[in-house]
């Protein structure tokens, strides 16, 4: 049985889920080399398929002009051209991963289960699972025969990346040799296997978002506050601890639709993406459409009153205490820390 994971990409950068999709691979075959499927056209393409080869010891290139722009209908037919029937394949649970995946599944013939989370057990044919449900609150083990092979979402940041394949010794040794030559002969074409693609919606384009006052997507640290800052005059707390860590605040949806904070600092999938160094999550339970907008795998700090809050799951550092009156205390000791400091 062949692993495939299907990297995402922009501007010929792969997506940081690429590594973490490596990881949930081996999770279902540690034996296996996974291989990387990415789809586009021109350069960006090549130059994903070039960042993909210095971390997957096969990489199977798929370009057409249709693939120039992403339409989950058009990337559907291509990847069901060229995978081979009882694959297992893996991808971001994300809007795109979403939109592609279940007909993907209905197309390969192969088993279905979104938003992984963990892989507990696989056995012959028989793959254990955990997803979650009801915003992260529920966490539901599924069995899945895989013996006509798989597709699973994969959520980001729930496998942790264990850096490039080729890191790990025996074929990725070579492969690593192998892809800093100029023709990186692990990058296997297969265009030619692609026929016409035809979809019944056509990509538009991106419209930017406003430009808020900050732009979050660039600071290194950043306090974000959700739903258990529970009144607006409550971000003053936060905010006091972010000028003391030299920090900005975010927040997750529900500021934003209770309008106490601008769509600018939202993070999620619905919001911005950040890579921060240091991210402190106070009062933020943990849904995969928050956690999706972290890249970069920060050092994350969660704050909750609530010990089952999913947020804990991912957490490096985890503090079950009530916000309000935790962050005063910890603005203090920032405060105290950089007067000692000068």
């Amino acid at each position: 049985m062949r692993v495939f994971a299907y990297i995402e990409h922009k501007a010929g950068a792969p997506d940081d889920t690429a590594a973490e999709l490596q990881a949930a691979a081996k999770r279902i075959d540690a034996a296996a080399a996974p291989v990387a499927i990415v789809t586009g056209a021109g350069a960006e393409l090549d130059a994903a398929c070039a960042a993909a080869a210095e971390m997957y010891s096969e990489v199977w290139k798929v370009g057409n002009s249709a693939l120039e722009y992403p339409n989950a209908e058009l990337v559907r037919q291509a990847v069901v051209a060229v995978v081979p029937r009882g694959s297992v394949v893996l991808m971001p649970h994300d809007h795109f991963g979403i939109d592609l995946a279940p007909g993907l599944a209905v197309k390969l013939g192969a088993a279905y289960v979104p938003d992984v989370v963990a892989i507990e057990v696989v056995a012959g044919t028989e793959l254990k699972a955990v997803r979650q449900e009801f915003g992260g609150q529920v966490s539901t083990h599924v069995v899945a025969d895989i013996s006509a092979g798989a597709v699973l979402t994969v959520r980001p940041g729930a496998f942790q990346a264990g850096g490039a394949y080729p890191a790990e010794g025996g074929r990725g040794t070579e492969a690593r040799e192998v892809a800093r030559g100029p023709s990186h002969a692990n990058i296997l074409d297969k265009s030619a296997e692609v026929g016409a693609l035809v979809a019944k919606r056509r990509y538009l384009g991106r419209i930017a978002a406003e430009a808020g006052d900050v732009d979050i997507t660039r600071q290194p640290l950043l306090v974000s506050i959700g739903r258990g800052i529970q009144e607006q005059d409550n971000i003053a707390i936060a905010e006091e601890l972010a000028e003391a860590l030299g920090a900005v605040v975010s927040c997750s949806r529900p500021v934003v639709d209770a309008k106490w904070l601008p769509k600018s600092r939202q993070v999620g999938t619905s919001g911005k993406t950040v890579k921060p160094k240091v991210y402190l999550a106070c009062g933020i339970s943990g849904a995969f459409q928050h956690l999706a907008g972290l890249k970069g795998n920060p050092f994350l700090i969660a704050i909750n009153k609530n010990p089952k809050a999913p947020i804990f799951q991912v957490a490096d550092v985890g503090v079950v205490a009530d916000l309000l009156e935790f962050l005063p205390v910890l603005t203090e000791k920032a405060r105290e820390m950089r007067l000692t400091a000068k």
